[in-house]
């Protein structure tokens, strides 16, 4: 679980990318390679950072069902990135 657990609309909880980072190194150190899930506070402007720790299936209930497109809010998903730093002159 990657949001806390049983409340609709919870929001990622940043400890857990490490974990989820920490579980994919040990998985290639051991020669193994599982589907990593993580369900709970997933959606359009966070995506990047569970994927980019080794997650490679999300749970996005309510980033979905709770959008008013859906599609739109899966098409989010699937691209999100890291944002782009600017420079400020």
């Amino acid at each position: 679980m990657s949001g806390e657990p049983g409340f609709w609309w919870a929001k990622l909880i940043e400890s857990q990318v490490k974990k989820i980072s920490d579980l994919r190194r040990m998985c290639l150190e051991k020669g193994v390679n599982p589907w990593i899930e993580v369900d709970g506070g997933v959606g359009p402007k966070n995506a990047y950072k569970v994927i980019e720790a080794g997650a490679n299936a999300l749970v996005a209930g309510s980033a979905v069902f709770g959008a008013k497109d859906y599609a739109e809010a899966i098409k989010g998903i699937k691209t999100s990135k890291r944002p782009q730093a600017v420079a400020i002159e």
